[in-house]
């Protein structure tokens, strides 16, 4: 079975690997990769940004698959069913997090692409309470981007409580995804590219939002709420800066960097900042019903398996936009 793995911290790149296809244990699934999004996370890893937990390690979390082998103590998953994987992989169930609801704080927690091998390759071996049904509206390579740049961007979404006027701060796979959910649902949107980034402005406006410019640039109307998906720390000063009283900024990557020092001012007013961390299953659960409806258009360019690391450059390197889509047979 060929994989493309990171044998190397901090190497930045992936490489080729052949190994005996997985074994499944009695609580998992073995699921025939058919396509699996490149999110920035994984540039994360093979980068170094995350600190190593596995060496070497197979990444990919927006797995898009065939259940082709099931275990004998799992139930509701299918031989042949269509099923995707997404970056959380396995919680341990009983800590306070996990039984109050807030299993992505699980401090035991395991996570596709990072702990346990995943999607850049032919197969992979999911814990199968961590599976879910793929709605029937979109194919394998639209369906990809919905696994992590859907589930984490909506759940950051859902940080914004009711607020009108949202900010999107880096208008990539998750921006382009929460943007249409939340213009579906009547509200505005501006989008916020990176200086001088005429690509991703064009992107955004085909889109329909409300507006969009640099993310130096004053909006036409205060934000009640800013979502943050640019890994840079300096952006959320800005975003504050643009935020009415009450307001909230969301932090919605797993790594950014470093936070400057702001005058109080721009917190002051009950500003609300908040990072999103992980996701839970009922995240999953609940966006997937919305996207079921079929009205997203994921944005994406196809990759095969053995050109990852021209996807995560051109990732890296701001050559996308929205997501790069790795297939197996390609």
């Amino acid at each position: 079975m060929l994989s493309m793995a990171l044998t190397e911290p901090c190497s930045g790149v992936v490489h080729p690997r052949e190994r005996p296809r997985p074994t499944p244990g009695p609580g998992d699934v073995l699921v025939r990769v058919r396509a699996c999004g490149v999110c920035r996370t994984d540039l994360h890893v093979v980068d170094g940004d995350l600190p190593a937990h596995a060496i070497p390690i197979t990444p990919g979390h927006e797995i898009v698959g065939i259940v082709d082998h099931v275990g004998r103590d799992v139930q509701g998953l299918t031989i042949g069913q269509r099923v995707g994987v997404p970056w959380l992989g396995q919680t341990c169930g009983s800590c306070g997090y996990c039984t109050t609801g807030r299993e992505n704080l699980c401090a035991a927690a395991r996570f596709t692409g990072y702990d346990i091998d995943g999607g850049y390759a032919e197969y992979a071996v999911a814990d199968a309470r961590f599976v879910f049904p793929l709605p029937e509206a979109y194919d394998d390579e639209h369906a990809a981007p919905l696994m992590c740049a859907g589930l984490i961007g909506h759940r950051a979404y859902r940080m914004a409580g009711e607020a009108r006027r949202i900010g999107i701060y880096g208008f990539g796979a998750a921006a382009h995804i929460v943007a249409q959910v939340a213009l579906h649902q009547g509200r505005d949107v501006y989008a916020f590219t990176r200086p001088g980034d005429g690509d991703a402005l064009q992107f955004a406006e085909a889109l329909g939002v409300t507006w969009a410019g640099g993310s130096d640039e004053p909006p036409p109307a205060p934000l009640d709420a800013a979502l943050i998906f640019a890994p840079i720390g300096v952006l959320v000063p800005e975003a504050l800066s643009r935020t009415v009283a009450g307001g909230t900024v969301v932090c919605a990557g797993i790594h950014m960097s470093d936070l400057p020092s702001f005058p109080y001012r721009l917190l002051w007013g009950e500003r609300t900042v908040r990072s999103v961390a992980n996701l839970t299953r009922e995240d999953a659960r609940d966006f997937l019903k919305v996207a079921a409806d079929g009205f997203i258009r994921t944005h994406t360019r196809a990759y095969p398996l053995a050109d990852a690391n021209r996807a995560l450059s051109d990732l890296r390197d701001g050559r996308l936009t929205g997501a790069a889509v790795l297939f197996p047979d390609g």
